[in-house]
């Protein structure tokens, strides 16, 4: 209960201080963030208040184990459910190379870039980092303000494993028909963050078309919702990406 309070008890006092450590709870800034007028939200590091317990555990699982940490992998719900639609998958592909799921679902760019802030893969040492975020952003920012905001994440990311090489992806593609608004701002955005690529430490992969049908329209035995892939679709991504995971982490 206590670790529950703390979070509601530093805003609604208006706290100065910063929450003493514990094995438990994350250090948490006050006062907490607020978005400078004028200022692009979605490269802001803010925090989402419901979500200070899960981050917290998160980290802490991740300090447990930093040195055997090897894959990351970092984004919304879509990267979360890794660990639940997607297990099966994981557990075949990514388990045993010492892979790690930051993703939270419901995240934006600007909560991804507070979580790194506030020391996630802190100690961890990395080879790979595959990163997948923005769609979150679509309903409360422009094309170019979440291209930003992914361009934070990896340089954010680059300051803090810098020997990490990462696997940025295109934003998936989302609504069953292809006429819908958001499937060109995506693909839009995906255009924009390619551009990030240098050969180097960051790889671009866009594999959208594995997911639709050949008329562009997303199948709910790929897509239930039109946004979160099924089992079949966490295969999908697995074998999309396997040419680099393998580039990575040879098999013996």
């Amino acid at each position: 209960m206590m670790k529950l309070l703390v979070p509601l008890v530093l805003v609604l006092a208006g706290a100065s201080a910063i929450a003493q450590n514990s094995p438990s709870v994350w250090p948490m800034p006050s006062p907490f963030p607020v978005v400078p007028q004028g200022a692009n939200s979605a490269a802001y590091p803010a925090p989402r208040m419901e979500w200070f317990e899960h981050v917290a555990d998160y980290n802490a699982k991740a300090r447990k184990t930093a040195d055997s940490i090897n894959l990351i992998f970092d984004g919304d719900s879509i990267t979360d459910a890794w660990q639940g639609t997607g297990r099966e998958v994981w557990a075949e592909h990514y388990a045993k190379l010492g892979a790690f799921d930051f993703g939270i679902g419901g995240d934006r760019t600007q909560h991804v870039l507070w979580r790194l802030a506030q020391g996630q893969a802190v100690g961890t040492h990395p080879k790979l980092i595959a990163l997948m975020i923005g769609t979150n952003n679509l309903g409360a920012n422009t094309n170019s303000q979440i291209a930003d905001g992914v361009k934070e994440i990896i340089a954010s990311y680059q300051k803090r494993c810098p020997d990490a090489v990462i696997l940025l992806q295109g934003i998936f593609p989302r609504e069953e028909k292809p006429t819908h608004p958001w499937r060109a701002r995506i693909k839009a955005i995906n255009e924009m963050i390619s551009k990030f690529e240098d050969g180097k430490k960051v790889i671009y992969l866009d594999f959208s078309d594995k997911f639709l049908n050949p008329d562009g329209t997303l199948s709910p035995e790929i897509m239930p919702d039109f946004l979160h892939p099924s089992a079949k679709g966490y295969q999908i991504w697995a074998n999309a990406i396997q040419p680099v995971i393998d580039k990575y982490f040879p098999k013996k």
